[in-house]
């Protein structure tokens, strides 16, 4: 399986254009205790200060000061103080816009992610190892520390390996109480690491798939 590491250049487009673009794509975190990584199959657009639910809705401050900042760089945030949660600055320097990552459908590194989340002696079935964004991050080992990592190089990385995803699904944002109008989150349809699945299976452009190859 050939590799190759998404370039500045990638993330460097409209928003929902890269948001599109990352299903399919592998993001990979690559830490002492070993390399986790898998598919993306959920994103979501946040762009510009007009989108309430943007993080620089408010204008620039230390905490979304990544989001202004050129692309291809990671903007982690905690998130009501519990999870962290991993996004790719896309567009030009200067336009504060980014893509968060949502579900991965597990890839490498499983018996770690297991490690990480399984708690109390319960086992996180692997399809759910990644499935919702603070999964994920925890599933990974990103933190707060991975903020402003450049994903174009390094352990936090998103690489193409020649993932087709089946078709794309468009619905509302979820999880957030402002902007929930803009149909700004895109998912492989039917994939059951998504998030609320079943709903809006009905927008898929394409076919649906259980698991991606």
């Amino acid at each position: 399986m050939s590799r190759r590491v998404l370039p500045r250049r990638f993330y460097a487009r409209p928003t929902l254009e890269v948001a599109a673009a990352l299903l399919g794509k592998v993001l990979v975190h690559d830490t002492r205790d070993g390399i986790t990584a898998g598919v993306i199959v959920e994103a979501e657009a946040y762009s510009g200060e007009d989108d309430p639910a943007c993080h620089a809705a408010p204008g620039p401050t230390p905490r979304n000061a990544p989001l202004y900042g050129e692309p291809g760089i990671a903007y982690v945030y905690l998130n009501y103080g519990i999870h962290s949660l991993v996004n790719a600055v896309t567009e030009p320097a200067g336009h504060p816009a980014a893509v968060l990552i949502r579900a991965l459908d597990p890839l490498e590194g499983l018996p770690l992610m297991h490690a990480r989340r399984d708690t109390a002696g319960r086992a996180v079935p692997d399809v759910q190892l990644c499935r919702g964004p603070g999964n994920l991050t925890r599933a990974l080992g990103i933190t707060l520390r991975d903020n402003r990592r450049d994903l174009t190089g390094g352990a936090l990385r998103i690489e193409d390996r020649g993932v087709r995803v089946p078709g794309i699904a468009w619905g509302p944002r979820i999880g957030i109480r402002v902007g929930v109008d803009r149909p700004w989150r895109c998912w492989v349809p039917a994939h059951p690491a998504v998030s609320g699945s079943r709903m809006g299976n009905a927008l898929a452009t394409g076919k649906g798939a259980s698991r991606l190859p």
